[in-house]
């Protein structure tokens, strides 16, 4: 038998992260950008469509980030003590789950309190209601933006 080499998505996935990879070496230079999926629990229809974990782990592994993990619900109280620790001045932060105008009102105290600006250290997406090369997609465009204005 021959050497079965996954499914088409897979390709399709690893193309994408490579161009990108190559597009944005110059963000790898700088300052990366450091992500955060929050799932609103996991249980949220919203993520019915993405494959959270194929998700992550083409971020963490192919897109220019300093770092990519999974947060369960970042608007709870265990959500803002976790931002309270984490936040660092002088990086920006792409969060993506709910929409941003909630992402911003959400947010913005911890933001402050760790000498961030909210409005312009958070990259915040909204990836409900998306299959995962959708949301790939978005962060994608979401990244070239970002490395205009490094």
């Amino acid at each position: 038998m021959g050497k079965s080499s996954g499914p088409i998505w897979t390709t399709i996935f690893v193309s994408i992260a490579e161009k990108t990879r190559q597009r944005y070496s110059m963000v790898e230079k700088e300052k990366k950008i450091g992500f955060i999926l929050c799932v609103c629990t996991g249980k949220c229809p919203g993520f019915s469509k993405m494959d959270i974990w194929d998700f992550i782990n083409i971020i963490r592994a192919e897109y220019p980030v300093e770092y990519a993990f999974v947060h369960p619900m970042l608007c709870d109280e265990d959500g803002d003590r976790f931002l309270a620790e984490f936040l660092k001045k002088d990086r920006k932060y792409m969060i993506t789950g709910c929409a941003p105008v909630m992402q911003k009102k959400l947010f913005r105290d911890a933001f402050k309190a760790a000498g961030l600006d909210v409005k312009k250290d958070l990259i915040p997406l909204d990836v409900r209601d998306m299959k995962t090369e959708d949301a790939l997609k978005v962060v994608k465009k979401a990244i070239e933006e970002a490395a205009e204005t490094v």
